[in-house]
């Protein structure tokens, strides 16, 4: 006698199974793809008008601007945001502004931004650097702004 609950097939569709294994599959690879970009530096795009975008303008001792796009229920904009403040203290020439992308979504528009956080880094011209989507690795960032953050010749 059969000891399963009525209702139960005791068939398996094989088409059935092999679509379920093949969309797992993509789907941890997608994951992993996104999982090692995450985080990492990408040369910046043609964007300029940075400091403008964040609605403000260099002071005398700014180098590069950290354009920071979070949304408010993004944990890891929190990290980014400590990570930045950590480089801000270690790096005179460092301003960084946050933009809320659900008060500001044409500045995200405008940058071509999807997800938060992203930071975006221009110079002092307003020219993009670099950016990245995810949380910086702090000692990539760092080594990538080093020569933004040197001091022109006539500030010597």
């Amino acid at each position: 006698m059969d000891s399963r609950p009525s209702g139960v097939r005791n068939d398996v569709d094989p088409l059935g199974v092999t679509v379920l294994v093949a969309v797992l599959l993509l789907a941890t690879a997608a994951g992993l793809v996104l999982r090692r970009r995450d985080g990492r530096l990408r040369d910046g795009r043609s964007v300029t008008g940075g400091w403008a975008l964040a609605g403000r303008a260099p002071a005398d001792a700014d180098r590069v601007l950290l354009l920071q796009l979070s949304s408010p229920i993004c944990t890891p904009c929190r990290r980014t945001t400590e990570l930045i403040d950590e480089l801000r203290t270690r790096r005179p020439g460092v301003a960084h502004h946050e933009i809320d992308v659900a008060e500001q979504p044409d500045v995200a528009r405008t940058l071509g931004v999807l997800r938060t956080p992203t930071v975006v880094a221009f110079d002092r011209a307003g020219t993009e650097l670099l950016r990245v989507s995810g949380v910086p690795r702090a000692a990539e960032l760092e080594a990538a702004l080093d020569a933004a953050l040197e001091p022109s010749p006539g500030t010597r």
